[in-house]
């Protein structure tokens, strides 16, 4: 009997341990896990000038493989530049989405096997390429990462060198002796591939009912950093209708913010990655950062994206719209439009009673007495009346049904 209410007595502490330690967990800042490591400070650096940093703080579980200083400074990638066309999704390749520690690192067969990578999840992975082969040498107690791609241009593997950092069943950090760069890529070519150039404004008009859209855009400024944020990974735009913009709740009074925020809610609406219809209804990881987290910091102004009722749903925390139509598709942009204005919480408030209706003007709405008149099975209320005749009917007949059976009783 002791132990039993020992037992009952810690349970709630052990399950608050537990719960706090998950959260703990749950949220990855991986350049802080990286940053007593100086050997890694351009990798981290990369990590978080593409994103990819904030993209992996709601993931929990990761292996991350980590190029030191001297191998990432030779690479011809780098040596182009850190905006070039493909290295967001380069860094991507280097995060595998499963956790692995060294023991599991040398039970890989000498065959391989394929393990997911954070590329895979953008749709811009052809097949399985998205994936990389790891196989293990237990002659050389060597373990290598390469792409599953027979003819994958190098360098298309690495060798891993050791373990940096360890959060079991959550986050493993190895460093490797090369980058590794995803099959079809063809650097040179990235380089000199000329812009897409797309007049993002006048796709909106071009469109038909984004004519508000359009107008903001223009008059904020942001639509030119749209433009110039088209390399690269490119840019994903949710773009309200006309009539969603009608809709907003009078609590939500867009218009009257300063420029610097109305310039923030637009941002809201750009993911800084392409995705095309079917990579977003598949998407896997559904936390995605916008244009306005790179300015405000990772894990502010983000997206949660799914799939609901057979179409993409975007939900802020305090509102939730669906991708209505396709505007523009064509890589490195791709242009939706949306059913509702997306309202950041960091700027209209977890609380907003954004969801209410405006209440409508004019006299209040008359109280209909209960009764058992003959209009009670008749036709409807005219359109024009406030108050709803189904219910009176329906309170009129319970009355009724009462009545009768006091009768009867």
């Amino acid at each position: 009997m002791a132990v039993s209410q020992l037992i009952s007595h810690f349970t709630p502490i052990v399950l608050l341990y537990l719960l706090l330690h998950s959260t703990f967990i749950s949220a990855v800042n991986i350049t802080h896990l990286l940053s007593p490591y100086p050997d890694l400070s351009d990798f981290s650096d990369l990590l978080s000038s593409t994103t990819v940093a904030a993209d992996l703080t709601q993931r929990t579980s990761l292996t991350l493989l980590a190029v030191p200083n001297s191998f990432l400074r030779s690479s011809d990638l780098i040596r182009r530049s850190p905006s070039s066309t493909n290295i967001a999704d380069v860094i991507r390749y280097h995060v595998l989405l499963q956790y692995l520690s060294v023991h599991d690192l040398s039970r890989f067969p000498p065959s391989g096997k394929l393990i997911t990578t954070l590329f895979q999840t953008t749709g811009r992975a052809s097949n399985n390429f998205g994936s990389v082969n790891i196989t293990y040498d237990d002659k050389t107690d060597t373990t290598t990462v390469r792409s599953p791609a027979a003819y994958s241009q190098a360098p298309n593997n690495a060798t891993v060198i050791s373990l940096i950092k360890n959060l079991p069943y959550n986050v493993s950090i190895f460093s490797v002796n090369s980058l590794i760069v995803p099959y079809g890529f063809d650097l040179l070519a990235s380089e000199s591939r000329p812009p897409l150039g797309l007049n993002i404004s006048k796709a909106l008009i071009d469109g038909h009912n984004f004519n508000v859209a359009a107008s903001m855009l223009a008059a904020s400024g942001v639509v030119q950093e749209f433009e110039s944020d088209e390399g690269g990974a490119g840019i994903t735009l949710f773009v309200p209708t006309d009539d969603a913009f009608s809709d907003l709740p009078a609590s939500a009074n867009f218009q009257s913010l300063p420029a610097d925020k109305k310039a923030d809610v637009l941002r809201f609406h750009v993911l800084h990655s392409y995705y095309p219809l079917g990579s977003l209804q598949s998407i896997v990881n559904p936390v995605q950062p916008t244009l306005a987290t790179e300015d405000k910091g990772a894990g502010s102004f983000t997206l949660n994206i799914s799939r609901v009722n057979g179409s993409v749903a975007i939900n802020t925390g305090i509102i939730q719209a669906s991708v209505t139509q396709t505007v523009f598709d064509q890589n490195p942009v791709a242009i939706f439009g949306i059913s509702r204005v997306l309202l950041p919480k960091e700027i209209f408030g977890k609380n907003s009673v954004l969801e209410k209706s405006p209440p409508i003007s004019g006299a209040p709405a008359p109280v209909m007495p209960i009764n058992l008149s003959p209009e009670l099975f008749g036709p409807s209320s005219p359109p024009g009346e406030m108050h709803s005749s189904a219910t009176v009917r329906t309170v009129n007949f319970a009355v009724l049904c009462i009545g009768l059976l006091y009768v009867f009783v």
